[in-house]
């Protein structure tokens, strides 16, 4: 973690030269508001345990302090037990450092530039296997910040590759198709932030990827997935607790990414999403199904990587931090440490008000009404809160998909974030209401 002391310009300044290309960032850190390393550790006990309904309450007025992102970000993510001990966490924590290095260890022995300070962005190997040698590692450093269009499909399916008989062979062959893909990524991301002017942070993003892709070969590697990185790499100093809160993170969102033939990985919450503007909007969503919106294609994006496109690095976070928080879940921890508890969600405390305030607002609500279908995140009503804020702008003036897609780009490239997260609750009342009488 960064020093505590730390300003959030140390964090997360941008290139003299790509001031005026970026967002302008809405955030500030409010004294009294926004919960600061001093708030951060006075909510901790004298043994360790973390006052978790104290540190939600002041996310939701005022986001976390850069210096403190990442390590409240790891509760958050459900890395950490808010009810566990101090030695408990740095027992836990030197655990998965240390099983962090074997996964390295295991990737380095397949590719050598695993851990080497470099990385690739030309292909390993060619689609049968056979090794490239030298294959450039040139960080293609007359690349723009500017990002590239988000291709949904994963990079490994991209290829036709050979069909080993050993499925050993055929997992590793898969994952070294990948490695110049994520790192064609990786050159590209967040460029506009002087951090990555840094050789050795590309390559740091580049390892916790390649890495991940390894572990989870059924997910692979998908474009998007650098975008949900990055600001873990940044906030967590150490690569190995980078990891971690990455693949937590990826544990909410790595359905996103699982795209075959017939269907988008996102397609579900699109679903939920038609379902709940049919709803709350009943002309509105008419009127898109009229334009040949009806399938609410032209929100992918922002469901993807969580509106990383459409807000400041900071803006984007900062918008994390709300909603993770409000969809706060005390049972995280448990659920992902033993998945046979996962079942046992719904088994809240519903007439405990102590221990419901354990629960963010969002998950509070679901508790309360029943309502706890997965894919229903609040990231789904953010969008439905997007759209309803300028239902009067869709229907008078979009007249195709394409004015669908220039209306939301205006919308989104203007929103606070935490006016969208009220506006999202708003909409998420509306709607259990609305399907409660029904």
């Amino acid at each position: 973690m960064k020093s505590a002391s730390a300003d959030s310009d140390d964090f997360l300044a941008i290139r003299p030269e790509c001031q005026d290309d970026v967002p302008k960032t809405r955030f500030k850190n409010k004294p009294g508001k926004t919960l600061s390393a001093r708030k951060w550790n006075s909510a901790f006990s004298q043994d360790g345990q973390l006052d978790i309904a104290k540190v939600l309450r002041r996310i939701n007025r005022g986001g976390i302090h850069p210096s403190i992102k990442g390590a409240v970000w790891e509760f958050l993510l459900g890395c950490y037990d808010p009810n566990s001990t101090f030695d408990e966490r740095s027992q836990l924590r030197e655990r998965r450092r240390k099983q962090y290095e074997r996964l390295k260890s295991e990737c380095k022995n397949m590719e050598s530039t695993i851990g080497s300070g470099r990385y690739i962005t030309a292909p390993v190997i060619t689609e049968d296997g056979t090794p490239i040698q030298d294959p450039s590692s040139s960080n293609l450093s007359n690349e723009g910040p500017g990002t590239p269009t988000l291709d949904i499909s994963p990079k490994h399916n991209s290829t036709a590759s050979p069909q080993p008989d050993n499925s050993i062979e055929k997992k590793v062959l898969q994952w070294k198709l990948t490695l110049h893909q994520i790192g064609l990524d990786v050159v590209r991301t967040d460029r506009a932030l002087i951090f990555y002017v840094n050789e050795a942070n590309l390559a740091k993003l580049w390892d916790v990827l390649c890495v991940y892709a390894w572990i989870d070969s059924d997910t692979g590697y998908c474009q998007g997935m650098n975008d949900l990185c990055s600001p873990m790499v940044i906030l967590l100093e150490n690569e190995a607790d980078a990891f971690w809160c990455f693949e937590h993170v990826m544990r909410r969102m790595k359905g996103n990414f699982k795209t075959s033939a017939s269907s988008i990985g996102v397609q579900s919450q699109l679903t939920t999403l038609s379902e709940i503007i049919k709803v709350v909007d009943p002309k509105l969503h008419q009127h898109l199904e009229e334009l040949d919106g009806g399938e609410y294609l032209f929100a992918f994006r922002m469901l993807m990587v969580l509106f990383r496109r459409e807000f400041s690095f900071m803006d984007a976070i900062y918008l994390w931090e709300l909603m993770w928080a409000m969809e706060y879940n005390p049972n995280i921890f448990t659920q992902y440490e033993d998945p046979s508890t996962a079942t046992d969600k719904g088994a809240a405390p519903k007439g405990n008000g102590k221990l419901l305030k354990k629960y963010g607002k969002f998950e509070r609500k679901n508790v309360k009404s029943g309502s706890l279908d997965q894919h229903t995140a609040l990231s789904v009503f953010l969008v439905a809160g997007v759209l309803e804020a300028k239902n009067k702008r869709l229907l008078r003036e979009a007249k195709g998909l394409d004015d669908v897609v220039k209306i939301l780009k205006d919308i989104t490239g203007n929103l606070d974030a935490k006016k969208a997260c009220s506006e999202a609750l708003k909409i998420h009342k509306k709607y259990l209401s609305k399907t409660k009488k029904s």
